[in-house]
């Protein structure tokens, strides 16, 4: 719900066979795949690619809610968000030709640039100002005094002057100081390789399962039809009154139905496969991210999977 995918929790991902969700829905996705475990500092680079703005908005405030509420750190690199968007950010790291012009709060960036003598005007976003600011070419048109005469600002000359800024000497005495690991938040480090307890972790695994199961339902419904038309048949082909069992011909009566029900049983099986087959890629990934252990994932795959096998 925090990331506004209630909509479509009942649709399939989709692949480049299968229509799926949407392209900004698929990144709200990997966005909850990456909040799920023990991380607790996250960095996403060009998150808005292929997005429009709205959706861009929505993906960054649902990830400000999900860190204030996990208390966590999130860095996002974006390339000219709407002003909106740029409003979300408590701190803002500004880079250019590889140099810190800024970094600190995101109030007091406006003032570090008007102290350079550049001035965002009315008409324009913060963001799209921050970014042409450091450009030799749009840089004239945000020159703000008129008792002296414009000159070129490098990169390497906002960057010194941040270090004098008092944002920056703040920044700069916090760094200076050692680390005390007294201070340190017990949440703020990660000690254990999974977010959640076995337990937790093979509850959710089950239920998970479950809901897959519970959409697959016509398989296993047209799986239970077919078995049923086909054991009619088998029923009905060796029907007799009184089956005799004294001779070698009468035994390889009885092997042939059990061989026919095998084989029958066998193959139904393949379609299971099929749907087995496709969430292996899945499954690497969740399980490479530490997200659960294989046997919280393979428990319940072969735990539910007993009463239709009893049934068929």
């Amino acid at each position: 719900q925090i990331l506004g995918l209630d909509i479509c929790a009942d649709t399939m991902v989709g692949d480049d066979m299968l229509r799926g969700i949407s392209g900004g829905q698929r990144k709200r996705v990997t966005t909850g795949e990456m909040m799920v475990g023990a991380e607790r500092a996250l960095f996403m680079d060009e998150i808005s690619t292929g997005l429009d703005s709205s959706t861009t908005f929505q993906i960054v405030k649902s990830l400000g809610l999900i860190t204030n509420i996990l208390g966590g750190t999130t860095v996002i690199s974006l390339l000219q968000p709407a002003p909106e968007t740029y409003n979300l950010f408590d701190d803002i790291i500004l880079l250019s030709d590889g140099h810190i012009v800024y970094q600190g709060p995101r109030e007091h960036v406006l003032e570090f640039f008007e102290l350079m003598g550049f001035k965002c005007p009315d008409r324009k976003g913060v963001a799209d100002f921050l970014q042409e600011v450091t450009s030799r070419k749009d840089q004239p048109q945000y020159w703000a005094r008129n008792d002296r005469r414009y000159q070129y600002v490098p990169v390497k000359e906002f960057a010194r002057a941040f270090q004098a800024f008092h944002v920056g000497q703040s920044l700069a005495a916090e760094l200076s100081r050692p680390f005390d690991r007294s201070q340190c938040h017990p949440a703020s480090l990660t000690t254990k390789p999974y977010g959640a307890s076995k337990m937790e972790l093979l509850r959710a695994c089950v239920e998970r399962e479950w809901l897959l199961m519970k959409r697959n339902m016509f398989v296993y419904r047209f799986r239970a039809f077919q078995l049923l038309v086909m054991t009619t048949i088998v029923m009905t082909l060796f029907l007799r009154t009184n089956m005799h069992h004294d001779k070698v011909n009468d035994g390889i009566v009885f092997m042939g139905a059990l061989f026919f029900a095998l084989v029958a049983h066998m193959f139904n099986g393949f379609s299971e496969l099929a749907m087995a087959t496709i969430k292996l890629p899945v499954f690497f990934k969740q399980r490479d991210y530490l997200f659960f252990p294989a046997w919280a994932y393979a428990i319940p795959t072969w735990i539910l999977k007993i009463p239709i096998s009893c049934v068929e």
